[in-house]
């Protein structure tokens, strides 16, 4: 877990890679780090993640209070974040982004494979949908609870992603492998490419013995 020192400094660097490389937009998106082991530190309510000073990051409680009192409003979309931090301990960093090719998955029936390249094999295992409810309501933040464990990449349907990690560089390579995964399908399904998929043997060998981590089990 992170001092809030060390969690400011990780998401202001975080923000800034999401811009930079395309994966949130505008004011559009927000994320988090763990600080203890009921507290986390989000961004503030209408904050752009390219320029996040120390006042537009939100330490909170899980009860839902602030750390400090006096601090900005946090982010709308809390309860998720709060979501997956009770239902995975071991998780660091929580990114949700409305990234462009993530995104046109997340709002259409496509279904993206994990099996084309070795970052795909390893971030994008497993990549589950989470159904439509609005940005920041309660219902949201229950329907992710009930996927958080069955992967570390959510589709929220007709919203954009949610993607975390054990550490905010982590989740952040996540995040932007879905987004190439996401336009390499679609890049190919529009020019008539025919990409070749790995075997499953030999996805199921990388994932048993890359040696990068061990292999994730899942929930379901």
């Amino acid at each position: 877990m992170l001092d809030a020192i060390t969690a400011r400094r990780q998401l202001r660097e975080t923000g800034l890679y999401m811009m930079q490389y395309g994966l949130a937009w505008g004011n559009a998106g927000n994320i988090s780090a763990r600080t203890g082991e009921d507290t986390y530190m989000i961004s503030a309510s209408g904050t752009f993640l390219g320029e996040l000073a120390d006042e537009d990051l939100v330490e909170c409680r899980f009860d839902g209070t602030l750390v400090d009192p006096a601090a900005k409003k946090p982010s709308k979309e809390m309860p998720m974040h709060r979501a997956v931090y009770e239902s995975r301990p071991e998780i660091g960093a929580v990114l949700h982004a409305s990234p462009f090719y993530s995104t046109l998955f997340a709002c259409s029936d496509l279904e993206l494979p994990s099996d084309l390249f070795v970052e795909t094999m390893y971030y994008l295992e497993r990549v589950v949908r989470v159904p439509y409810c609005h940005p920041g309501s309660a219902d949201l933040g229950e329907a992710v609870r009930r996927k958080a464990r069955e992967a570390n990449v959510l589709l929220l349907e007709n919203h954009g992603v949610l993607v975390y990690d054990t550490s905010a560089k982590e989740a952040r390579m996540a995040l932007q492998t879905l987004e190439t995964a996401c336009r390499m399908w679609v890049v190919a399904q529009s020019s008539g490419a025919r990409l070749n998929r790995l075997p499953a043997g030999v996805v199921d060998d990388f994932l048993e013995r890359s040696g990068y981590r061990p292999r994730r089990r899942w929930d379901a």
